[in-house]
């Protein structure tokens, strides 16, 4: 029988060496969570420290990330290559022992967390993908997809907005392979959370249709076994498990305060406790008994051997549906991906249709979700305007015992209603990302961008294909005003390092906008897009679209051949048609410019120089124009920029425009004034 005390003190002792070799770190919430650590990882995740990514593995996911010692702790006992070397290098640079659990760093880490929240919220994810996979791909007798999902959370994770917005999709999408396991210590950073956090938290989860269990001793590994147990039972219903703990279980003097949460405990306070946990061990050193009782590779191996017959015995069964999950767990596209696209941008092309981005989205959507199964769309509450639905992709419903509907077809449903929750959106949609076998994508207004940003920050800092649909971009969506005309938005976005940003200006840019993000495997995407009709800009060649700015117009479109090229003017989105309309007042006038559309700047950044010379050549000036704060276009050495340095108004569009000088005109007038410097 393995010894549960001084396996739990195992982790006390590796979590308070860490941080007091870094001085920096977390020690307390490792220590009161160690019990709870020993009861799941002991007792019921099934994993395999050899192979980290087998893909029927539980999902484990460390919600109150500040908690990192706790999961470096686990992973390096139970064997996955993670030397104790690296605990002795916790926080350091290059070390995978960084502040917070980082995907992709550290093995075994399913997801990066430390902005609270946002774990739980991934976990909704990992669950809900878990549970459409297996709606999709079971069969009688061949459960290939059959896997739990749990997550640690803190006081901090249920005090952030973004929990509530989470829990009550759980809730009403009855994940019950979701268990969240609560480390309710009762502190914070700043003391006794008492004053200012009173929720009743069970009710709250209750209330959400949540299974409740407990409070229970969350320092006693057996009850919270127990508990584990009871909610790995339920059929309908995700489960919440409030764990009562001591944080800094075992320190004399920092127990249950402050103290243990953000610092070291100190070489004084470590002795004290190394003596009261009965752990006579030098910093790092773990007994071998104790890394005999955590050690998992064989058992790992043997789960993910099972499971690997079971799998073998599905391909015989249904080997089209076994090499499609195949293929969708590595996160390839179809074989005729490029064809699809291909043919999407094409049509869009031959068909010149004059449409708000928003309808050309919807139109290239039609494509893709038709040629790609794993495309999972939805919205907040704003389909309608959004258009992220398409003829492939039917509601997603429940019924009352928690089984996914299916459709008269016999399809799952591909389309989410998440609610107004963008925030939970974006980091559910990581949690879908992270988990495998689906792309998702959801809609909001641009303006709303600001809920969703940080985890849309987190998509990019863990790589992750994510695509965000936002529209009404601009003061084109005129009478709701300042609050939803977005202004600073899309320089916002671009700054973010790693996210893809795309304002398209017709139906063609729309297209390859979607076929780069599908294809971008390492990096989430912004799609920026129109609520007025934007007419179609003729096209000699589409090579150079996805290359994100393109030469658009040269002199000679508006009869200027011989004329010497005299400005540049750049262009995204709606204000390409401006841009097009003033070269040809500007031809009136003798003055020859070039037209440059530019749908994404992050993109067109990524090219080599010598692209960047051709579209946009030395010794000319250049003038951008776009409906948005004018900072982040100096880089491209304009002399000018069209832009709105302020907030918008409330007006029907056109108004807006000429107040604002979105006009033809106004753009001539500026070149001119340019040339004239």
């Amino acid at each position: 029988m393995a010894n549960q005390a001084l396996m739990a003190n195992a982790i006390r002792a590796l979590a308070m060496d860490a941080v007091q070799s870094a001085n920096s770190g977390h020690p307390g919430a490792p220590m009161g969570m160690a019990d709870m650590a020993v009861a799941l990882w002991g007792d019921h995740l099934r994993h395999n420290p050899q192979n980290p990514h087998w893909f029927d593995r539980d999902r484990f996911v460390l919600s109150n990330g500040h908690a990192s010692m706790l999961i470096y702790s686990v992973l390096h006992l139970t064997g996955y290559a993670l030397p104790i070397d690296e605990l002795k290098h916790f926080r350091q640079l290059h070390s995978k022992t960084a502040g917070h659990p980082e995907v992709g760093v550290t093995p075994g880490v399913e997801t990066t967390t430390g902005p609270l929240g946002q774990g739980i919220t991934n976990a909704v994810g990992f669950a809900l993908a878990e549970k459409l996979l297996a709606a999709e791909f079971n069969r009688d007798g061949h459960a290939i997809v059959d896997h739990h999902t749990y997550a640690f959370l803190g006081d901090g994770c249920l005090m952030e907005g973004i929990s509530h917005e989470a829990a009550a999709l759980a809730g009403a999408w009855k994940l019950n392979k979701l268990i969240a396991l609560y480390d309710d210590n009762g502190i914070s950073i700043d003391g006794k959370v008492a004053p200012w956090f009173i929720d009743n938290s069970a009710e709250r989860f209750h209330a959400y249709g949540w299974n409740v269990i407990g409070p229970i001793d969350g320092n006693d590994a057996k009850a919270v076994s127990a508990a584990i147990t009871q909610a790995k039972a339920s059929s309908d219903k995700p489960t919440f498990i409030l764990c009562k703990t001591q944080i800094g279980f075992g320190s004399p003097n920092r127990a249950n305060t402050a103290k243990a949460h953000g610092e070291a405990l100190g070489t004084e306070e470590i002795a004290l406790t190394r003596e009261a946990l009965k752990w006579p061990y030098a910093p790092f050193e773990v007994p071998a008994e104790v890394y005999q009782d955590w050690d998992a590779k064989a058992a790992g191996a043997r789960v993910e051997g099972e499971w690997d017959e079971k799998f073998a015995a599905y391909a015989k069964a249904f080997p089209a549906q076994a090499a499609e999950f195949t293929r969708r767990m590595k996160g390839e596209l179809p074989a005729n991906f490029h064809q699809t696209a291909f043919d999407a941008v094409v049509d869009a092309h031959t068909k010149g249709e004059t449409v708000a981005s928003r309808k050309a989205s919807q139109i290239a959507l039609e494509a893709f979700t038709a040629a790609l199964p794993e495309l999972l769309g939805g919205s907040a509450d704003l389909t309608g305007s959004n258009l992220t639905n398409t003829k492939s992709t039917p509601p997603l419903r429940f019924d009352a015992q928690g089984a996914v509907v299916l459709d008269e077809q016999g399809r799952i449903g591909r389309h989410i209603n998440y609610g107004v929750r963008e925030f939970g959106m974006a980091a559910v949609m990581n949690g879908i990302a992270l988990h495998g076998g689906y792309i998702p994508y959801g809609g909001t207004f641009l303006t709303f961008s600001d809920y969703s940003r940080n985890a849309i920050r987190m998509a990019a800092l863990m790589k992750r294909r994510v695509v965000h649909v936002f529209t009404h971009d601009s003061i084109g969506l005129g009478e709701d005003g300042p609050t939803h005309q977005s202004i600073e938005h899309a320089a916002a976005l671009r700054l973010i390092p790693n996210l893809d940003v795309w304002r398209p200006g017709d139906t063609a840019e729309t297209a390859v906008a979607w076929a780069v993000a599908l294809g971008n495997t390492s990096r989430p995407t912004a799609l920026l897009l129109s609520r007025q009709n934007l007419a179609y800009a003729p096209k000699s060649d589409l090579s150079d679209i996805s290359k994100g700015a393109y030469v658009l117009a040269e002199p000679e479109r508006v009869g200027l051949k011989s004329k010497k090229t005299a400005a540049v003017i750049i262009a995204t989105g709606s204000e390409v048609q401006l841009a097009m309309q003033a070269q040809e007042l500007l031809a009136a006038r003798k003055i020859a410019v070039r037209v440059v559309s530019m749908p994404s700047t992050t993109t067109f950044d990524r090219q080599d120089v010598a692209y960047k010379k051709k579209v946009l050549p030395k010794g000319l000036p250049r003038i951008a124009v776009e409906m948005g704060v004018t900072d982040g276009w100096w880089k491209y050495g304009c002399d000018a920029v069209v832009g709105i340095d302020t907030y918008g108004e409330s007006a029907p569009a056109g108004v807006l425009f000429k107040y604002f000088g979105f006009t033809a005109e106004n753009v001539a007038a500026t070149v001119e004034a340019a040339l004239k410097r």
